[in-house]
């Protein structure tokens, strides 16, 4: 790797569920630099990803900014340099702050979040609606015969099962896709910075949002309901929200499918979020969830 050599420190960075190996490096100029290094099988991936965050990298706000891409130790791994972020994890620090700077951070969160969207999306294959159609249903028939249940969860797949032409004549977005509060930083300007595109694609923008009922609502219902309220400007439209609640729906299910090689004490967690899902939803006879529509005469919001 061009400067190597030069770089003062190369130390590993534990956290996350990427099978990339990551590193922190100190460069010959003092810069703070993210190294990331995967199997070679996942060359083009990894290249087209480079390309992609290369894209949105044209945007302004902080984020991770890619800096170099090739091949290391003999041809056998792609390495992907990128800057450094500086800042505290959000989720480690957002419950410190007042609600109305929590609710705050949401909305700078919704706005940087459409800021990505609004990048034209690369061609994409003319059936991509029903491929998601597909991916959907499989994943509630997986579940379906997973060894776990969840009490009620017959009202979610009928949901999912019932509303599955929704997701058609959809727009098409250019997305981080995994844009939760374990991907933000708060940085040392009191910003939101955002952090691992490794996962970034385009599809359903209403996808990109699902994740918030699982990670953002279970740490901050004000930071929550501020990214929703940023992306949109307001109150977001009634298409939103039967698509997020499908969403919802199909995820809180599969989640505990996905957990299952991580072990009990995972699985239990994402039964755990499920339940919390179907409270909010009432089992999904309602599309916008208690904490959002509950929440208008709270103090934090505008």
């Amino acid at each position: 790797m061009p400067h190597q050599k030069t770089w003062k420190k190369l130390e590993p960075v534990l956290k996350g569920w990427s099978s990339d190996l990551k590193y922190e490096v100190e460069s010959g100029d003092g810069q703070r630099l993210l190294l990331r290094l995967s199997a070679i099988e996942q060359f083009d991936a990894r290249q087209a990803e480079y390309n992609r965050v290369k894209v949105i990298n044209q945007l302004d706000f902080a984020m991770s900014r890619a800096i170099d891409f090739g091949l290391c130790n003999e041809g056998r791994n792609t390495y992907m340099l990128l800057t450094w972020v500086e800042g505290l994890p959000l989720e480690e620090c957002l419950l410190s702050l007042p609600v109305t700077q929590q609710y705050q951070l949401g909305v700078q969160a919704g706005q940087i979040l459409k800021q990505i969207h609004s990048i034209p999306p690369p061609a994409k294959h003319s059936d991509w609606e029903q491929q998601l159609r597909t991916k959907v249903l499989s994943r509630v028939e997986k579940y379906e015969s997973c060894p776990y249940r969840v009490p009620g969860d017959e009202t979610a797949i009928a949901f999912v099962k019932k509303n599955i032409g929704q997701l058609s004549n959809m727009g098409e977005v250019y997305r981080h896709g995994d844009y939760h509060i374990g991907n933000l930083l708060y940085t040392d300007q009191g910003q939101i910075g955002v952090i691992d595109f490794n996962r970034c694609d385009s599809g359903d923008y209403v996808e990109e949002f699902y994740k918030l009922q699982s990670f953002d609502r279970e740490w901050s219902i004000p930071f929550a309901r501020g990214k929703i309220d940023g992306y949109f400007e307001g109150a977001p439209p009634d298409e939103f929200w039967t698509r997020q609640a499908l969403y919802v729906a199909y995820s809180s299910l599969f989640s505990i499918v996905w957990a299952i090689p991580f072990g009990a004490s995972e699985v239990e967690g994402m039964i755990d979020r499920c339940k919390v899902a179907f409270e909010d939803y009432e089992y999904f006879k309602r599309v916008i969830p208690r904490w959002y529509a509950e929440g208008s005469e709270d103090p934090y919001n505008h």
